[in-house]
């Protein structure tokens, strides 16, 4: 087994560890969500809030290390699996740190939810910025949309825009650390927009493509 997933699979056996650990010193329904302004509203029996979290890592895990075997373009994956590898990494390092901080709230430690997420949220979205400049064409990783799948220069196009796209809204997000009441949409809002203007953009971009003359074959 490489390293990276050895690393991957160690986080999420130390979520499923902590999971068994903790489970008896919690209480019988736990605090499982949080709205915008950082207030618990849903809570989860014991059972599904202790373990729901570690299960779905295992799931992430298990997904991301199909993905490079069963994808149709997996020699373009190989060209970019170290950028990948951090990627899957940092996923479920996030995973592991949002179980932490539900772990810790239910032990009676009372913090701002939103406000401990947005840190989290600034490193993965950087991080994905510097993973989408480095994806080659695929049908799993990066901007995956009708026309950047069917043209490889619009596929380049799109993703060095894209990574831009997402490091400024992990710059935007940082923000939300001194608004507090409406950090969430500090990190929501630029992700959106910017995944909405990829889309757009690749679309005509294509259609700009396809209107090049070709050139004929000698």
């Amino acid at each position: 087994m490489r390293t990276a997933e050895l690393v991957a699979l160690g986080m999420v056996l130390l979520s499923l560890a902590m999971a068994i650990y903790l489970y008896p010193m919690m209480p019988d329904r736990l605090a499982s969500h949080w709205n915008a302004q950082g207030q618990v509203d849903g809570y989860v029996d014991k059972g599904w809030g202790m373990f729901l979290m570690p299960a779905i890592s295992v799931f992430l895990l298990l997904l991301f290390l199909a993905i490079p075997k069963m994808d149709p373009l997996k020699e373009n994956i190989a060209k970019f699996r170290k950028t990948f590898d951090i990627f899957v990494i940092l996923i479920l390092l996030f995973m592991l740190y949002v179980f932490c901080l539900t772990m810790i709230w239910n032990s009676g430690v009372m913090f701002d939810m939103v406000l401990a997420l947005v840190p989290a949220f600034v490193g993965l979205f950087y991080y994905c910025g510097i993973l989408v400049e480095n994806a080659k064409r695929n049908w799993f990783i990066g901007i995956r949309t009708p026309w950047t799948i069917m043209n490889e220069n619009v596929w380049n196009r799109t993703h060095r825009l894209g990574g831009k796209a997402f490091k400024l809204s992990a710059l935007i997000a940082v923000f939300g650390l001194f608004f507090e009441g409406y950090a969430i949409w500090f990190v929501i809002l630029p992700v959106l927009v910017s995944a909405a203007y990829l889309i757009a953009f690749s679309y005509f971009d294509y259609q700009k493509e396809m209107r090049k003359p070709k050139k004929k074959k000698k």
